[in-house]
């Protein structure tokens, strides 16, 4: 039996755009995470560059981890955003 596809909303902070995804609820957070990035034109920047956060705390990526094994329920908000943090002037 398949599992009813995950209907997301991605943000990218790089650009502030919000991206609505309908995904398998067994997409790696590391594919899931470089499509966002493809569909904000950064794909070519370093995926290892960016974390997601879902529900205010980083999803780690490590083991191949999913979005099902993470607990990302339907109709969900991530954000994907550069590890790095830019200092304010």
């Amino acid at each position: 039996m398949t599992a009813a596809p995950l209907s997301l909303r991605v943000t990218v902070l790089d650009t502030w755009q919000e991206y609505p995804f309908s995904v398998a609820p067994t997409m790696r957070i590391s594919a899931l995470k470089q499509a966002a990035l493809d569909r904000a034109s950064l794909g070519k920047r370093a995926a290892g560059d960016y974390m997601v956060k879902y529900r205010g705390a980083e999803l780690m990526e490590s083991d191949d981890r999913t979005l099902e094994g993470a607990g990302v329920v339907p109709n969900a908000a991530l954000i994907v955003l550069s590890r790095k943090r830019n200092p304010s002037k």
